[in-house]
């Protein structure tokens, strides 16, 4: 969601509406359909996924909990987003919102292994966490090449408590990550609304800025910068690959 003074075209991204989202401004929306459902879906899928629930349990923790702390056990010496080097994901199982709005888009996976053990499922669900991030660099470089200016992300939403899909957005899109104090934000912003409509607050802007407040900013690890501009070159490669094996079926 990017909001803007003036209105803005953006091929492949919803919008621009006025006042849609803060009043006097004009929002884009552009989105990734189902992310928490593909992560889910690629971690429960795995044939090492029973001896997940069994471990996550034993320590009373949830299963994500878990494959966090076990990609830092076995990320030894170099940074966990490393792991990856030869496994890469497009993320659109269930086709492209933005910004290619493409519904015939399908999910990829390369670099696969016969091995299925909790290894290999920890850094599948790394890679997969690592693709929605480049999903959403490739929807902010389409918003910015059209106009909008983008420094900062805020997140909200489940996958906003997710310490490592917080860390991965900032890592790949080289902005800072700010997350919300409430722990339940889109409430808190339909309080907001109610803050506003009872009276309380003379706008919605003056509503925002005094019952909203930063909890946490998660910045990038610019060293790593490098790393992730290559996995962004593969992750461009694959949807090109893609298009390219539907045109040859298609031919004659």
């Amino acid at each position: 969601m990017g909001i803007s003074k003036n209105p803005i075209f953006v091929p492949g991204v919803w919008g621009p509406y006025f006042s849609a989202m803060v009043p006097g401004f004009w929002l884009n929306e552009g989105g990734q359909s189902v992310t928490g459902k593909l992560i889910d879906h690629m971690v429960q899928g795995h044939a090492a996924f029973p001896e997940l629930q069994a471990k996550a349990t034993a320590r009373c923790q949830s299963i994500y909990a878990y494959l966090n702390s076990h990609l830092d056990l076995i990320k030894k010496a170099q940074p966990v987003g490393f792991l990856t080097v030869d496994l890469h994901v497009w993320p659109d199982f269930h086709g492209n919102r933005s910004p290619l709005a493409d519904l015939t888009l399908k999910g990829m996976v390369t670099g696969l292994k016969l091995s299925q053990d909790l290894d290999d499922l920890a850094i599948l669900y790394l890679a997969t966490v690592q693709a929605i991030a480049f999903g959403t660099r490739l929807i902010i470089e389409a918003m910015e090449s059209a106009g909008h200016s983008i420094s900062t992300l805020f997140l909200c939403g489940g996958l906003g408590k997710n310490p490592l899909f917080v860390q991965m957005h900032a890592d790949i899109t080289g902005t800072p990550v700010v997350l919300s104090q409430e722990v339940e934000p889109v409430l808190l912003g339909a309080a907001i609304l109610g803050a506003r409509a009872s009276g309380d607050f003379a706008s919605v802007q003056e509503a925002m800025a005094r019952m909203s407040k930063v909890g946490k900013v998660v910045f990038p690890r610019h060293e790593d910068k490098r790393y992730y501009d290559k996995k962004y070159q593969v992750f461009l490669k694959l949807v090109e690959h893609q298009k390219e094996y539907a045109s040859i079926m298609k031919g004659d």
